[in-house]
């Protein structure tokens, strides 16, 4: 059995509570819906009959407050509160950062980095230059580290690439979603790649600004990548792709889903000793938040990526 411990939480991300209730099988809806989250108490509710990951169980909990490790841990029966998260240092197995401040990740990280704990890290794995080349460093010497969007793994995105060459030629691709790019342009990116698998991002504009950021992507030899994301629009995320047939609207909803498919693959990635998803893929769509960011600190400027 792989004993996990979680690490959390930051504001507004409910993913401790409800990654430990999807790998360990249980949860309180009621307490989940007390600190705020009763859309999360809803689809562990819906989604009950699928709860669980075989071999793995989350048996630690630490968080920057007391209260809210044993709120976590009452909801999703976590036996172990740790006073320091580096306390979990030689009692688990593997480790989850659920906090999504990137700003934080390289300090909460290393601890286990450096005993050689494997990690999945909450998206994005970083905002800044010095510390995604710092992970590289930290992956190019062998340590365990994998980070993504669990939007890599949603049912939609999959349907969609099931029926890509349906639609012909792709020429153009749009997305849309609502909250900031620092946080949740990787939702976007990770979608649109999974679809597409090997195009490669050339270059990368920001065009808005802050609460309306608009974002093109150029890639290599493939489609124009067009990004929107609006603190002040409601509705789910949604991408499109447009080709030389036919067109496909992608409506990504089953946020339980996704999850639940990210964490297995993180389980077996356990199990196998090295991440199933490759580093390169998400240095490369990290590259691209980190550089749309320089860009719109440039006034604009188009920022070629490496």
């Amino acid at each position: 059995m792989i004993r996990i411990g979680i690490i959390g939480m930051s504001a507004g991300n409910a993913h401790p509570y409800s990654w430990s209730s999807i790998i360990n099988g249980r949860f309180d809806g009621s307490e989940i819906s007390r600190v705020g989250y009763p859309a999360v108490a809803a689809y562990l509710t819906a989604n009950r009959d699928t709860l669980g990951i075989p071999g793995a169980t989350v048996t630690h909990v630490w968080c920057q407050e007391r209260a809210i490790s044993e709120s976590i841990a009452q909801s999703s029966g976590i036996a172990t509160i740790v006073e320091r998260l580096e306390d979990m240092v030689g009692q688990v197995d593997a480790v989850i950062l659920g906090r999504d401040d990137p700003e934080n990740h390289v300090a909460m990280a290393k601890p286990f980095i450096d005993a050689g704990i494997p990690i999945f890290i909450d998206k994005p794995l970083a905002y800044s230059r010095e510390d995604l080349a710092w992970f590289a460093d930290q992956v190019q010497k062998g340590r365990f580290v994998m980070s993504c969007s669990s939007m890599r793994y949603a049912n939609e995105c999959r349907v969609a690439k099931q029926e890509l060459a349906a639609l012909g030629e792709i020429e153009l691709i749009t997305a849309v979603g609502k909250k900031d790019w620092k946080k949740y342009g990787i939702h976007l990116l990770e979608a649109v790649f999974a679809v597409m698998g090997d195009v490669k991002p050339l270059s990368v504009q920001h065009i808005g600004a802050l609460d309306r950021e608009i974002v093109h992507v150029q890639t290599v030899e493939g489609p124009d990548i067009m990004l929107h994301l609006f603190n002040s629009i409601s509705g789910t995320f949604q991408v499109s792709f447009f080709g030389s047939n036919h067109w496909k609207l992608v409506d990504i909803r089953n946020s339980y889903s996704m999850f639940r498919d990210n964490l297995i693959e993180f389980v077996r990635s356990v199990e196998d000793g090295a991440p199933r998803l490759r580093f390169e893929d998400t240095y490369s769509l990290i590259n691209v938040i980190i550089a749309a960011n320089e860009s719109r600190l440039q006034d604009g400027k188009r920022m070629l990526l490496s």
